[in-house]
């Protein structure tokens, strides 16, 4: 028998990952927010790994509060992940997917392109999603792992953000609306160069915007999430004091 896998959040993405584990012959016990992980963890001290797959306003206090027996066995998959958000609470090397697909209640998974992986259990990961024939791919290198991380941020940030503005598919944003695209991944680019205290490659990030772009041109630009990714950006700007003309004139038209 092999060791539990535990997932802690059971949305669609947390569902899908669960089900390419159960595929691969190992339990999976899921623990949803009624249920206590230190309880949970007296049961199973010593579990394969543990996905966390919750919301992104969510995962800093999951993350703080996870039994410490577990923290060198996580799996983390969240948009607008960076590694500040897994060593602020003491947790050294994950294994991150960024993850590029598209699950939604009732309808199969849509990938965009094929999601990297890095990190101790990425072999698990990649395992996983073959059996669901989702296509990744494994990193070697944590430089490789940080552009893959912010070129999604880039790229989740300036559709949704700029969807705002004008609406519409992905398609349209960087044919119709191009101007308003470069000017709002401009924005994103210096909020993530101070996250990530480095500069980052903006015109390899900006080439990789486009290719996830043309993976799946009718991706519509702004999600439900949007304004709250704008006041998370915004927030961020301003303690890294930024000016992101563009994010505020967004901000005073569509965020009440």
């Amino acid at each position: 028998m092999k060791d539990t896998i535990i997932v802690i959040g059971l949305g669609e993405l947390g569902s899908v990952f669960a089900h390419g584990f159960l595929k691969l012959g190992y339990p999976v016990q899921g623990i949803t927010r009624q249920m206590n992980t230190h309880t949970v963890a007296k049961e199973i001290p010593n579990p394969a790994a543990i996905l966390v797959s919750v919301g992104e306003a969510d995962i800093a206090s999951v993350l703080s509060s996870l039994p410490e027996q577990w923290k060198d066995r996580l799996i983390l998959l969240q948009n607008e992940l960076l590694p500040r958000d897994w060593l602020s609470a003491n947790i050294v090397d994950p294994t991150v997917v960024s993850v590029w697909f598209e699950k939604k209640r009732g309808m199969d998974s849509k990938v965009v392109l094929p999601s990297p992986i890095y990190g101790p259990n990425a072999k698990l990961v990649f395992e996983a999603l073959s059996q669901l024939d989702l296509p990744s791919f494994i990193l070697d290198s944590e430089a490789a792992l940080t552009y893959e991380l912010v070129r999604k941020n880039l790229y989740i940030l300036t559709t949704n953000i700029a969807g705002l503005e004008v609406g519409g598919n992905v398609e349209g944003l960087a044919t119709t609306h191009k101007t308003v695209m470069n000017q709002v991944a401009k924005d994103v680019l210096d909020i993530q160069d101070w996250l990530t205290n480095q500069s980052n490659d903006r015109a390899a990030l900006m080439e990789g915007l486009l290719e996830a772009i043309n993976g799946d041109l009718e991706h519509g630009c702004m999600g439900r999430s949007a304004p709250a990714r704008l006041t998370r950006a915004l927030a961020f700007a301003e303690q890294a004091n930024l000016g992101v003309k563009t994010l505020k004139q967004i901000a005073k038209q569509h965020l009440k």
